[in-house]
């Protein structure tokens, strides 16, 4: 039995594993954070640009609130179609989705920058042509003599 937990204790402290974990809380706090601009900030924007409509409140009533046949003094509630609020979450994923495209492709500039910057620093500068020598500017002065 305690073979199977080394195994496991060497599974889970792989950095592949933490990592995933680290990017899954990670990822969870930003979907929080673009939830609540979605949700506190750009969606009531929205409402106020259609004419100050709340998604979430349209809705088409298949039962109206009704007594019980059980009891008739206890009201059950209204059977709804939340139409509206399927429309907001749509927005919401499509305004997440966006945000996390435009953090992803920044990421993706500032990693191919340093990547780039590795590269040139790696790569080996062309060394200029040495100057001549004393020696072989006066030959080459001789020899243009000569040709004349």
């Amino acid at each position: 039995m305690s073979k199977f937990f080394k195994e496991f204790k060497e599974f889970a402290m792989k950095g592949n594993v933490m990592d995933m974990a680290v990017g899954i809380i990670i990822g969870a706090a930003f979907g929080k954070i673009v939830s609540s601009l979605v949700a506190d900030l750009l969606m009531p924007l929205v409402g106020a640009l259609v004419g100050g409509v709340n998604f979430t409140d349209w809705k088409w009533t298949i039962v109206g609130e009704r007594a019980s046949l059980l009891d008739k003094s206890i009201m059950m509630p209204a059977v709804t179609l939340n139409y509206g609020n399927f429309i907001q979450v749509f927005f919401d994923f499509l305004i997440i989705a966006f945000c996390i495209f435009l953090l992803i492709k920044g990421l993706n500039k500032l990693t191919a920058s340093k990547e780039k910057e590795v590269e040139e620093a790696a790569e080996p500068q062309p060394t200029p042509e040495p100057e001549p020598t004393k020696e072989e500017v006066l030959l080459t002065e001789i020899r243009d003599l000569l040709k004349k």
